[in-house]
């Protein structure tokens, strides 16, 4: 199988799995699932957060996913519980569907490390 359709078929899956539990089924879409990544990487589940903080976690989330690419690297936890990271190398110029992609690739591998998909 190609690895461009092994990556549809995974962020098919990946979508229907993480909509049907988080949404009642209704299609989450890329900014959607990137907020979830930053709030389980904040670990603070149950609680409600600002626009700016809403930010801020798809922040975490975009560093988390893409740390294993050598963009960033975990820096330290503040004393609120948020995690920081520090940038090591500036991301390339990209196409908005080239950056679709990579961020796609990059999601798909953080939950198949958690092996919420396989």
């Amino acid at each position: 199988m190609a690895r461009d359709e092994q990556l549809k078929e995974r962020w098919d899956l990946l979508v229907e799995k993480l909509s049907n539990q988080f949404a009642d089924g209704d299609i989450l879409d890329l900014d959607a699932i990137i907020y979830l990544i930053g709030v389980q990487e904040l670990g603070q589940l149950h609680r409600e957060y600002k626009k700016n903080q809403k930010l801020d976690l798809m922040h975490i989330a975009i560093c988390k996913v893409l740390e294993p690419y050598g963009f960033y690297e975990f820096d330290y936890v503040d004393d609120d519980g948020w995690p920081h990271y520090k940038v090591l190398a500036q991301l390339p110029h990209l196409k908005a569907g080239e950056q679709s992609i990579l961020m796609k690739e990059a999601i798909v591998n953080y939950f198949l490390e958690l092996n919420y998909i396989e």
